[in-house]
């Protein structure tokens, strides 16, 4: 049995005719499925868990970049085949699994390709897509051998897993691997302030680890998958489960 969460800024009117295409489009293809609209106060994980109790073999994560972090961010670990229906903008990952945006989505969840993926833990949650720290004080040690410490000046950290890493300042973009059993941390520290007190970042150095802790004596700013705290400390690690999710041709890794 397919169930199917859809984010709640797709009850906008603009997304009307999308989603007519995407459910006669299933429907043909015979993986129709129940229909539940994500509340943000709502635990994702409870709900994947009640739906799984009822019989469901296949969740489908209908929205965007978003969508996709909030919902696996606390049900990664939940027995189910995860699949990904992306809608609107905001959909790096939706590239990175190969799987394209609005209708054509329903081929490749239809094919069912299905693989294996790394998931992220940090300070007892999980994510799926990236995690970051804007410029902070912070001291890094990864793998309890290395060091890196910002006691010269300010550094950016990204630590990615499905989501990559765009380094806007050439242009780049860095496409990590999420079945390699290690996460790809970034960091950048910064030269100094430009224009407007904006940050001009040295050329990020890429770190792959196993598991990496970050402190400060200050809190400092965290973003997983959406959401924002403030920490002192924070271990990241590969979790022990992974994730199995459905994917296109075109993906890439």
């Amino acid at each position: 049995m397919y169930v199917y969460l859809y984010d709640n800024f797709l009850k906008h009117k603009r997304y009307t005719t999308v989603l007519q295409e995407v459910e006669t489009k299933l429907t043909d293809y015979g993986i129709a499925g129940k229909i539940i609209r994500l509340q943000h106060y709502a635990s994702a994980e409870i709900l994947v868990e009640d739906e799984i109790r009822r019989g469901a073999k296949t969740v489908v994560i209908v929205g965007n970049d978003t969508t996709f972090g909030h919902v696996l961010s606390r049900a990664a670990t939940s027995k189910v085949t995860y699949g990904f229906l992306p809608i609107g903008s905001e959909n790096s990952i939706a590239q990175v699994l190969g799987v394209p945006v609005g209708v054509e989505a329903c081929d490749a969840l239809a094919r069912r390709r299905k693989l294996l993926l790394d998931v992220g833990w940090v300070n007892n949650r999980y994510f799926i897509s990236q995690l970051h720290i804007p410029p902070s004080n912070i001291d890094i040690e990864y793998d309890e051998r290395f060091v890196v410490s910002s006691k010269s000046g300010q550094m950016e950290l990204v630590v990615c897993n499905l989501k990559p890493f765009v380094w806007s300042g050439k242009g780049r973009e860095y496409v990590v691997h999420p079945q390699d059993g290690k996460l790809e941390a970034f960091i950048r520290p910064v030269v100094k302030k430009g224009i407007f007190r904006k940050e001009i970042f040295e050329e990020p150095s890429i770190f792959p680890f196993e598991e990496m802790v970050v402190s400060s004596k200050i809190p400092f700013p965290v973003e997983t998958d959406g959401k924002i705290s403030k920490e002192v400390k924070i271990k990241i690690k590969l979790a022990k489960s992974r994730i199995e999710m459905i994917v296109g041709k075109g993906r890439k890794f």
